[in-house]
């Protein structure tokens, strides 16, 4: 991560996952490959939008306990910088409109690494009372299960592609 943390607004993850970073940046921008991971299981998410490029909207759905969908994130990317960050905020939606209740900056980086990639999330928050209440609704088992189920996906497709090169 490029950017500072400041421990009493953000909140960070990292993890090596054993694939390289084109494969992870293809599950990070393919709508059908996004939805398979972005959301703890068994939940299941729907992705509404996905518009790569500053000022794009990300929209998905949430459907829990095969429940209805119901809106999951309205936001907006930032910077699209090809396999190497994604940065995008809920505090603005597609087309760089204000949000209702803006929440969270989310940077995504992907680095080399001898074992696959580098996936860090770095996760930006307006003062110490939301990071703590983001950390208390669970981010590290919410986007630590993410990032597990991503690197789960990369990982048997690269071994699926090795067993059929």
């Amino acid at each position: 991560m490029t950017e500072a943390v400041n421990p009493e607004t953000d909140l960070t993850l990292s993890r090596v996952i054993g694939a390289p970073r084109s494969a992870i940046w293809n599950a990070w921008t393919d709508p059908a490959s996004f939805a398979r991971w972005w959301v703890p299981a068994p939940a299941k998410c729907k992705v509404e939008k996905m518009e790569l490029r500053p000022g794009g909207a990300l929209v998905t759905s949430i459907s829990e306990d095969g429940g209805p969908f119901q809106p999951h994130i309205d936001a907006c990317f930032l910077a699209v910088d090809e396999q190497e960050r994604i940065v995008f905020t809920n505090a603005l939606t597609g087309g760089w409109r204000p949000a209702e209740q803006p929440f969270m900056t989310a940077i995504i980086t992907l680095r080399e690494h001898p074992q696959g990639t580098v996936y860090a999330a770095h996760v930006m928050h307006k003062n110490k009372a939301e990071r703590d209440m983001h950390e208390e609704m669970g981010f590290n088992d919410g986007w630590g299960t993410v990032a597990r189920q991503l690197a789960e996906l990369v990982e048997a497709t690269e071994r699926s592609a090795l067993k059929s090169a």
